[in-house]
């Protein structure tokens, strides 16, 4: 097989322009309006964000990771608090968000710090989720080593069998977390590299917006 030529693949982002003129005040506003057009534009997976966390001394990892809400506090998203990025929220609560939407050209970088939501926010979420997903929120014992397929898939059948004709409840190990932000880039592509970055800083109780080289 050919090696593919990865630094001739390139592309030039022509379709929208951004200023500071044009951005909103308030980040959490700027930010609905941008997820509102990715959803409209039918973007794939528009709320799937690459989650960053680090250890205690700094050495980091990402993944990617939904989001389910976002409000002024700040922007929510559930997982096993037994995970590895739990255990690292735990060593270091700072972490970082990326959202990106090749359709329209643009991606949002956030940064802050991560805390759990409420047990009745996590309670509520948990309850929308279909039946299945709940299941396996019992069933994976997240980033542990585990034999094999077949060893999950058993873990999923006596989880199931227990909770058959119940209220499925939500495991202790399990909720949300809401990172609330004190950086939050918006990034629109430009031709010739020459990109719109404005950059939203929170200070002394309110946000200053920048604009970035790119």
């Amino acid at each position: 097989m050919n090696k593919p030529n990865l630094s001739q693949i390139r592309n030039d982002y022509n379709l929208k322009q951004l200023s500071k003129n044009a951005v909103l005040p308030n980040p959490i506003k700027q930010f609905g309006i941008w997820m509102d057009e990715a959803i409209a534009a039918e973007c794939n997976e528009p709320n799937a964000m690459t989650l960053a966390t680090s250890t205690f001394d700094g050495k980091p990892s990402a993944r990617v990771v939904l989001l389910k809400d976002f409000n002024r506090q700040g922007f929510v998203f559930f997982t096993n608090y037994e995970s590895n990025k739990g255990k690292q929220i735990l060593q270091n609560p700072y972490g970082a968000l990326v959202l990106f939407w090749p359709e329209l050209q643009r991606q949002i970088r956030i940064e802050g710090l991560i805390k759990k939501t409420t047990e009745a926010e996590s309670d509520n979420y948990f309850k929308t989720r279909p039946d299945k997903s709940k299941i396996g929120a019992w069933a994976s014992p997240q980033s542990d080593v585990i034999r094999n397929r077949k060893y999950l898939e058993n873990l999923n059948s006596d989880f199931r069998e227990e909770f058959s004709g119940k209220t499925i409840s939500r495991p202790p190990n399990w909720g949300g977390y809401i990172l609330e932000p004190n950086i939050i880039e918006f990034w629109q592509g430009r031709t010739n590299r020459l990109h719109d970055r404005i950059q939203y800083s929170f200070i002394n109780d309110e946000w200053i917006t920048e604009r970035l080289a790119p």
